[in-house]
């Protein structure tokens, strides 16, 4: 039986693996400079981080028996991925329109 507990630290586990999502994209955004880098990195290795955090928390006894791995790819991998990705793009402005103060020295 699942309790109020349960959902709450797989809430959390959801929130953090969407977290690690958006500062990865925000990460490749800013350090690779051709057009495809971030896209290719951030579809590569944004979800084998969040499987090995998920991977860790579920075998902590966090979360609830979604009754097959599919379901806790797809709820736990997937969807952070495309959120935290979306959240870099579309909320957060682009690495080129910050000003940097030149450095002499």
């Amino acid at each position: 039986m699942a309790t109020l507990l349960d959902f709450a630290l797989m809430g959390a586990v959801f929130v953090g693996n969407t977290l690690v999502a958006a500062v990865m994209t925000r990460f490749f955004r800013i350090q690779l400079r051709t057009r495809w880098g971030p896209v290719v990195y951030t579809a590569l290795l944004v979800p084998v981080t969040l499987v090995i955090t998920t991977i860790v928390a579920f075998s902590l006894g966090v979360g609830v028996d979604l009754g097959s791995a599919g379901a806790v790819i797809g709820l736990m991998v997937g969807l952070p991925t495309i959120l935290g990705a979306t959240i870099d793009v579309l909320y957060v402005p682009a690495p080129d329109e910050y000003e940097l103060p030149d450095t002499t020295g």
